[in-house]
């Protein structure tokens, strides 16, 4: 496994970072998950990622004790807030309250005494951003929260918190956590020079488009039994725009590309995520641990401009690059 800095700042993180989104707790049985994170630990994979909203709490709850017994020391353990965890009106969003009530149950969920990164999972634009700020920094120098970053938010968004952090006299945004994929660019028109600029690291989600890009959807064929795109609990809406033939078409293409450098189809998508130097590490989902054990094989691949070209020529007209697609509820779920 290699390491890389997140952001501009002291903390290393392994290149291929676990998560657990729409697997514990929900798809995935707490014995096969457990084994998952094994497998992950197996492959020197440091880095854990989750949220208190993924299965309602419960996958906070499945990666604490798969965790447990685990040198605390030798793991970065992140996790996010926003999305609603309970019925009240203040079950959401960004502020104080809802800030505070949440680590303190992720706390109590993963079984730690401190989150190493603490994300907030949109921007919420019915709280001043200097609340959540404060709030923030408050959680770090009580020692809950080592540093602080955010996800899926625009770079004006980004922008504007690093601002009010350095006016405060705040603990800056070390990360965001985007989307992006060979498919999905839409970070790199704004997001990725100003975090560059400004020394934010990008943990990037769905690398492997969905499982799109691991070409085990073929154009014109019936979808494989039990895959994402037949999963009724969130799965198959993320993975509908990826279903043209077209697409799927085009994604066969990279097979001779993967064949030819002795990877994988998600290990080149992997890797292809980790050339881009912002980007400090690649969030891979995993149902079974040799999917974990397969991916974590990108860690240290190098891609030469050659191999990039090609996949570009292959992709290029099926990519999408809007930076617009990159947003937050107007108002709190």
């Amino acid at each position: 496994m290699e390491f890389r800095y997140l952001g501009r700042s002291g903390l290393k993180v392994s290149e291929i970072a676990y998560g657990n989104w729409l697997t514990h707790g929900s798809q995935v049985e707490e014995d096969a998950a457990r084994a998952c994170v094994r497998a992950a630990l197996d492959e020197g994979i440091t880095t854990f990622d989750t949220a208190d909203v993924y299965a309602g709490t419960r996958a906070e709850e499945v990666l604490g004790r798969a965790l447990k017994g685990q040198r605390r020391e030798g793991l970065e353990i992140f996790t996010k807030v926003y999305w609603p965890t309970g019925p009240g009106v203040n079950d959401r969003g960004l502020s104080r309250k809802h800030i505070v009530e949440s680590v303190n149950g992720s706390l109590r969920r993963l079984e730690t005494d401190y989150i190493d990164l603490y994300q907030a999972h949109r921007f919420d634009h019915e709280t001043p951003l200097e609340e959540t700020m404060r709030a923030f920094d408050d959680l770090v120098r009580q020692g809950k929260v080592l540093y602080v970053g955010v996800s899926e938010w625009r770079a004006e968004e980004i922008e504007r918190a690093l601002k009010i952090a350095d006016e405060m006299g705040f603990d800056r945004i070390i990360s965001n956590q985007p989307q992006y994929s060979m498919l999905w660019r839409v970070i790199e028109g704004e997001i990725v020079p100003l975090c560059e600029r400004e020394g934010v690291g990008q943990i990037v989600w769905s690398p492997i488009g969905q499982g799109v890009l691991t070409g085990k959807y073929k154009p014109g064929q019936p979808l494989p039994a039990g895959s994402r795109a037949t999963d009724d609990k969130g799965g198959a809406d993320m993975i509908k725009r990826y279903m043209s033939d077209d697409l799927l078409a085009r994604v066969q293409e990279l097979k001779p590309i993967a064949d030819d450098l002795g990877l994988s189809m998600a290990q080149l998508a992997i890797a292809w995520t980790l050339q881009n130097p912002n980007v400090a590490s690649a969030i891979v989902g995993a149902s079974r641990p040799e999917q974990v054990a397969d991916n974590a094989k990108a860690a240290g691949v190098k891609l030469d401009e050659g191999v990039l070209k090609r996949i570009d020529d292959v992709l290029d007209p099926v990519v999408i690059r809007d930076p617009a697609k990159t947003g937050s509820p107007p108002r709190r779920p």
